[in-house]
């Protein structure tokens, strides 16, 4: 078992500096465990809001978890997929915690992937103006990537995580064993945020991928928890150095997203994983970099070589059709959007990234197969 603390100040001047930190725990056997755990951060009562594909199994542990430490536990089901980070799903659950009675003292506990995490605490940041909530990642890119960080939100028609706030969890409980449910498709699809994190960050880790793919692929218990458990620590510390994204080194966690949200609104959200589309729009910055004179083409080979050894797309075509225009304009409206103008995060080398504002239209439309004009606006 690994702990890794996320570090981070107080809400205030008279607030302990560790007030906000809080564990990331990554190992084995540890759904069992989190009755005590939150028991022994004081909770008494605590509502779980599980994915419709784990209520039956790891929600259930959970929940039985949390009685057997003299915890009042509710649960409450969420639709699997990507439709569920909704408005109307959002409602549902302020009804749903407004019939319960919950108070500021009961604690969330989100169980399931990406989707059900970035909506329980959406939901915990704003209801009752804000509840703790604990993540428990069963998905591969949950557990390394968006369980960690305290991002929350929902979809809009016109984009995904259009609203949403930072609200940090309590903590964080990724137990691997979980990992062994997973279809094939959703832990191919969690491998992308894995490979993000060695061309952003960590070069020696990126060649351990390469060397560790078959590994990985086949679930080899020891090397996906080893991927784990430093893909979450390269997120800790990014976190702890820019926790809301305003000194520009958490931007760097975007690689590929740009290109990637654009195609999950436009193919409609569920078409593509999520990890399926950051693996397409990896490829894109890549190439996008390479056009722009910022990398060899040996790095885009490395990235692809690696992406597809893990059985992830790396082809635009694999979402269908989409013209450059729609996508672009989608892209105008990304949150990394200043004054209109859109920023991408390119590489330099692997293991390094950087922000660039002003890329041309025509540049982006190069890399998605067709031509404009002008400057993304």
């Amino acid at each position: 078992m690994a702990v890794i603390r996320v570090h981070l100040p107080g809400c205030d001047a008279d607030t302990p500096d560790d007030d906000r930190s809080y564990d990331i725990v990554c190992g084995t056997r540890l759904l069992p465990t989190v009755g005590n755990r939150l028991r022994h951060a004081g909770a008494s009562r605590a509502v779980v809001i599980a994915d419709g594909a784990v209520i039956d199994s790891h929600a259930a542990v959970v929940g039985s978890a949390l009685r057997s430490a003299g915890i009042d536990t509710s649960l409450i089901e969420v639709p699997a997929g990507e439709a569920s980070k909704s408005v109307s799903e959002s409602q549902r659950l302020w009804d749903e915690f407004a019939a319960l009675a919950v108070d500021r003292r009961t604690h969330v506990v989100a169980v399931g992937g990406g989707v059900v995490g970035d909506l329980a605490g959406f939901v915990a940041a704003t209801f009752a103006r804000g509840l703790q909530v604990w993540q428990v990642p069963t998905t591969l890119v949950a557990q390394v990537d968006s369980a960690i960080g305290g991002k929350t939100g929902i979809n809009l028609a016109g984009g995904k995580n259009l609203v949403g706030c930072f609200w940090q969890p309590r903590g964080v409980i990724a137990d691997c064993d979980t990992l062994a449910t997973l279809p094939d498709r959703e832990f191919r699809s969690g491998l992308a945020e894995v490979v993000k994190y060695g061309m952003i960050l960590d070069a020696d880790f990126f060649a351990w991928l390469e060397a560790s793919a078959e590994r990985l692929r086949n679930r080899v218990s020891e090397s996906v928890e080893e991927a784990v458990e430093r893909s979450a620590a390269l997120k800790a510390r990014v976190v702890e150095a820019d926790e809301r994204e305003t000194a520009g080194l958490r931007a760097a966690l975007n690689y590929g997203h740009t290109f990637a949200h654009a195609y999950e609104t436009a193919t409609g959200y569920g078409t593509l994983l999520h990890g399926e589309a950051v693996a397409i729009g990896m490829t894109l910055a890549a190439r996008l970099a390479e056009s722009l004179g910022r990398i060899g083409a040996d790095v885009v080979a490395r990235q692809t070589t690696v992406l597809e050894a893990f059985g992830l797309p790396t082809s635009p075509s694999a979402a269908g059709s989409c013209s450059a225009d729609h996508l672009l304009a989608i892209m105008a409206r990304d949150k990394k959007t200043v004054d209109g103008r859109l920023r991408f995060v390119l590489p330099r080398r692997i293991g390094h990234v950087e922000l660039v504002a002003d890329v041309p239209a025509g540049a982006v439309a190069g890399v998605l197969g067709e031509r404009a004009d002008g400057d993304v606006a």
